[in-house]
Formats: structure tokens, C-alpha cells, sequence
């Protein structure tokens, strides 16, 4: 894959793909718009503690982190898995500026990245961490999540992975009154998701973005 680090205009980094032309995060600022949509619209949506989470997309690695450090912040217990079957190499993610941003430290970040994949991380007492290196078409979930962070390129860029059967088996690995919640806010995709069954709502974008998707399991 043909990858650069870029800045955003919030200060941190992103991932350009440069093969598929589209980065991994909003250049108007990656977690600006992480913290909003899969934060504050997915984890903070739910108020079960402990909590099971999917990621569909570990990419960068900032959702998890982000989640992380909220669930140590409020003491949420998570089991979070995420699917991802191209993993970025050691040197771009060594050079994201997550943690600086965050003044945090960044071991925990390492060790999510570092850690083996398909093979249980405990990366804190709140927190553990299951990376499956997988495509999403072949995936099939070992429990019932409560969120789904839908976090995959475009439709545009990937469309296999936004089809109304990919939807329908996210739909049946969630627990009753589970979320999904994604950056799409594409009329079509709002209507394969409600076709199989979740409750849409449209919510406020973060910045340069005017809505987000949050579908929930009834």
C-alpha cells in the first residue's frame, strides 16, 4: 500500500492512502472527528458497563485508543475486537502523534499495535483488545457486540464492504438495543440498513461533515 502520514487541521495525524486516494481520518482533524462519531454518538450512546465492541476497520489504531482511555477514564469494562486485514507497518504507525496530542503516554498505544494479531491483548485493567486479521466478508463473530464503529473506506473506494448483507450480519451480531454508528450519511446506505432491520437516526457531523449515521437493533 502506497501510504503517507499527513496533518490534519486539528493538529493530528492521519494516514493518506494514496492508492485509494482517500485518507483514513477527515482532514478537517482525525480526533476531532474519531471523538465525535465514534465516542461521543457510539461508546457514550450505550450505557451498559461492561461493554463489547466491534471495529469494523482498526487502521490507524485512534479509535481504539480513544476508547481506551475513556473506558479507563469512567471505569467501563470493554472487550474490544476489530477486523482489519491490512494492517499498517511498523514505521507509519511509530510516526502518528496520537499520544502527544493527547499528552498521554503512548505504551499503550504500542502495545496495541505491536501485539500479535487473531491473539487476546490485555492492554489495561478496563481494556481488552482483539485484533482480527480478516476481511469482513469472511467474518464470523465469536459474541455479541453492543457497538459496531462501522469505520471502513467509502463506498466509493470499497463497496463490497457496505452491502446489505454485510449489513445484515452486523445486524444479527448485536445485542438487543445495540448501535451502529458510522460517518456515512449516504441516502442509500441508510436504506440497506434499515431494510435489515435497525432504526435510523441522522446526527449532527463533526466539523466539516454535516451528518453522521447512528443505527440501532430494537
Amino acid at each position: 500500500m502506497n501510504l503517507e502520514v499527513i496533518t490534519t487541521k486539528d493538529g493530528s495525524n492521519t494516514i493518506d492512502n494514496k492508492d485509494l486516494d482517500e485518507s483514513y481520518h477527515s482532514k478537517n482533524g482525525a480526533i476531532n472527528e474519531s471523538k465525535h462519531i465514534f465516542i461521543q454518538n457510539g461508546l457514550l450512546s450505550c450505557n451498559k458497563n461492561p461493554i463489547n465492541i466491534l471495529e469494523i476497520g482498526f487502521g490507524t489504531g485512534l479509535n481504539a485508543l480513544l476508547t481506551q482511555v475513556t473506558c479507563d477514564k469512567r471505569k467501563i469494562k470493554n472487550i474490544y475486537h476489530t477486523i482489519d486485514n491490512n494492517p499498517i507497518k511498523s514505521n507509519k504507525y511509530n510516526a502518528l502523534n496520537f499520544c502527544k496530542e493527547l499528552k498521554i503516554d503512548n505504551t499503550d498505544f504500542l502495545k496495541m499495535h505491536n501485539g500479535a494479531w487473531d491473539k487476546e491483548l490485555t492492554i489495561s485493567d478496563n481494556f481488552t483488545l482483539l485484533k482480527i486479521h480478516n476481511n469482513l466478508q469472511s467474518f464470523n463473530n465469536k459474541i455479541n457486540y453492543d457497538i459496531i464503529y462501522f469505520d471502513a473506506f467509502s463506498p466509493e473506494k470499497q463497496p463490497e464492504l457496505w452491502k446489505e448483507n454485510i449489513f445484515r450480519n452486523l445486524f444479527n451480531s448485536l445485542n438487543k438495543q445495540g448501535i451502529l454508528v458510522t460517518y456515512c450519511a449516504k441516502g442509500e446506505i441508510k436504506r440497506r440498513l434499515k431494510k435489515v432491520g435497525f432504526k435510523i437516526k441522522s446526527l449532527p457531523g463533526p466539523t466539516g461533515k454535516r451528518e453522521i449515521t447512528q443505527a440501532k437493533k430494537i
